[in-house]
This record gives structure tokens, C-alpha cells and sequence, in this order.
């Protein structure tokens, strides 16, 4: 058993990884040295990368007693003390992260120092069969314990809108921007202020959301329109311009449901928009009103979810990993159609 052990990373949404990765370090180490990366870094890394206090906080909070067992420290190069470390005997880390731990022996051997053992822990897979990561929490691909957000009914088939989903749906969902109905870019314009050093992508349901946002001369980056507002024909909709976006997608996804049309849609937009930032216009075939229960679970975190709250305003939702639970538990909620 080694008395001091070492360990580094950055430890964003602290995850079932994460967890792994500790538990390792201590089952063959009495303590380990935590150096967790300093904000300074880590806001040139990922913006979304939350505060080092955060980190720390949901690491304890995971660890439970084994946390005791800890130290914290802040990181603020590749190789934190580990090179000229006196006490530590052992490091942590992964397949990834091994080569750097063979660096660090090198150096430690120029230091007149005896190599760290290295302890070299087993990835976690999601449920697709990659690693659990940060970055793909972030990306909005899993959650903590690499899940999917979307569940499998979804990808089933059509699926419909219950009463007690309804019910739930009543109040708007994120923040109310008010503004009046005859001129949405008064909202609109607000909205954009708000939002405008936003990491993610800004994606726009409804057509006279998408229309403020086009004649603004800021379209969405993902749009999904019907052709309608209220439900009922709206002849403004012959001005959104289609070549404002990068491409065009057609879907159907009859009211009052959801439809694999509708996520294929979705997720090939967001998907687009993460690899080379390409926008896309989604036109339904039914209504999009819904849509906001797949986009929540598919954006990436930070991204902004806009849509229209008749005679308001503008509803903005921040893309969370709590507005990802709500939507995936609302999803659960609908039942097949027959």
C-alpha cells in the first residue's frame, strides 16, 4: 500500500468515471493528492467547464467518508509537483493519460528521484460502448452515469402526448421575455442581448420566432417551423428564407405527438451544427411544438432554446443537464400510439 498517491485532471461533472478513476487510487494508495486544473485553464479550454470550488464540491459530495481520504490542490501546468515530488510513491490515471505519467518518471529520474508506480485505471463505458467523459457530458451526449438522454420509445415509433405530460407542460419552461404580439422583435432583440455570449448553438421553434430572428439578421442556428402559429395557417411564413441556413430538412410529426422523423431531423441539425457549425431550417409536417422535448436532450449544454408564448413573449431556455432530466422523464411520461 502506498502512503501518497497522485492524481490530475480537471473533473468536470464529476461522473461514474471519475468515481472509478478515485476508487482505484485508493484501494492501493492510504491518500491521494488531488490537483484539480485552475479556472485560469480551464476558461481557455471550455468556457462551460465549471468553477474549481464546483469541482471540488461535487467530488466530495461523490466520495462521501473516502473523501477524507483526499486532498485538494489547484493545477496549474501539465505536471502539477509530480516531477519533484518527495512523499508521493504512486500516480493515477488512465490508458490515456499513462504516456504523461511516463514523462513524469523521466523527469523524476533527471530529479535524482525514484519512479512513481503507476496505477492505471479502467475506463467506464456509456452505454454505447464509449468512455464515459466530461466533454461528452458537456456535449450533451450522455449523462453522469452514460445514459442516453433520449429513451428508447422514442426511436420506436410515434409516440403520444398524455394528459398528465399536458398538464405539466402548461407553465412556460425557462425564462419569459415579454414583449408585444404585433412586434415580436421587440422581445426578440432582448432575447439576443441576453444570449449573445452563449457557447451553444441558438435554436428557434415556431415561425414567428424564426421569422424575429431572421429579420433581426440573426437566423437561429437550428429552426423548426410549421407554417403556422396558434395552430392555424400564418401567412408570414411565406417570408422565412430558407437560404439563410446551411441546409433544409424535412420531417413530419402529426400534433399532439413525437415521431423518429422528427428526432433524425433534430439530431442530424445539432449534430451538423457541433462538427462544423452548420445551420439548418427544419420544416414539419404537423406541428413542432413538441420539438423542445427532443432538443433539450440531444443540444449541447449552454445552447439556448427559444420559442414563442402567444400574446407574452419569448420563453429562453438554457440547455442544462436539469432541463436534459426534465425532458427525458416528460418523454417517459408519453405513451405509444396505436
Amino acid at each position: 500500500m502506498h502512503s501518497v498517491g497522485l492524481i490530475g485532471g480537471t473533473f468536470d461533472r464529476f461522473h461514474a468515471g471519475h468515481l472509478s478513476l478515485l476508487q482505484s487510487g485508493l484501494s492501493e494508495c492510504s491518500s491521494l493528492e488531488v490537483w484539480l486544473t485552475s479556472d485560469a485553464t480551464t476558461g481557455t479550454k471550455d468556457p462551460r467547464i465549471n468553477p474549481w470550488e464546483t469541482r471540488v464540491g461535487e467530488m466530495r459530495e461523490a466520495l462521501g467518508q473516502d473523501a477524507e481520504n483526499l486532498s485538494m490542490h489547484v493545477l496549474e501546468d501539465n505536471h502539477g509537483p509530480a516531477s519533484t515530488h518527495t512523499d508521493a510513491s504512486a500516480i493515477v490515471c488512465t490508458a490515456e493519460t499513462r504516456p504523461e505519467c511516463e514523462i513524469i518518471n523521466r523527469m523524476r529520474g533527471d530529479n535524482g528521484l525514484d519512479e512513481l508506480a503507476i496505477i492505471e485505471a479502467e475506463h467506464v463505458l456509456a452505454w454505447d460502448g464509449d468512455p464515459i467523459s466530461s466533454t461528452r457530458i458537456r456535449n450533451g451526449e450522455i449523462d453522469r452515469e452514460g445514459l442516453p438522454w433520449i429513451p428508447d420509445s422514442v426511436r420506436e415509433g410515434r409516440i403520444i402526448l398524455t394528459p398528465e405530460v399536458e398538464a405539466e407542460l402548461k407553465e412556460p419552461f425557462g425564462l419569459l421575455v415579454p414583449g408585444p404580439e404585433d412586434d415580436p422583435s421587440v422581445a426578440m432583440s432582448e432575447v439576443l442581448a441576453r444570449t449573445e455570449r452563449e457557447w451553444g448553438p441558438i435554436i428557434a421553434v415556431g415561425d414567428v420566432t424564426v421569422r424575429a430572428l431572421q429579420d433581426l439578421g440573426r437566423p437561429a442556428d437550428i429552426a423548426l417551423v410549421d407554417g403556422r402559429t396558434r395552430r392555424e395557417p400564418w401567412e408570414g411564413a411565406e417570408g422565412l428564407d430558407p437560404s439563410a441556413y446551411d441546409g433544409v430538412l424535412q420531417c413530419e410529426s402529426p400534433a399532439g405527438s413525437l415521431t423518429p422523423s422528427l428526432l433524425e431531423a433534430c439530431e442530424h441539425a445539432v449534430s451538423s451544427w457541433m462538427e462544423g457549425r452548420a445551420t439548418h431550417l427544419i420544416e414539419v409536417d404537423g406541428e413542432e411544438d413538441l420539438a423542445p422535448l427532443l432538443l433539450h436532450p440531444l443540444a449541447p449544454l449552454d445552447s439556448v432554446v427559444l420559442y414563442g408564448q402567444p400574446g407574452r413573449g419569448v420563453v429562453v431556455r438554457w440547455c442544462s443537464e436539469e432541463a436534459k432530466q426534465r425532458c427525458r422523464r416528460l418523454l417517459s411520461g408519453f405513451r405509444p400510439a396505436d
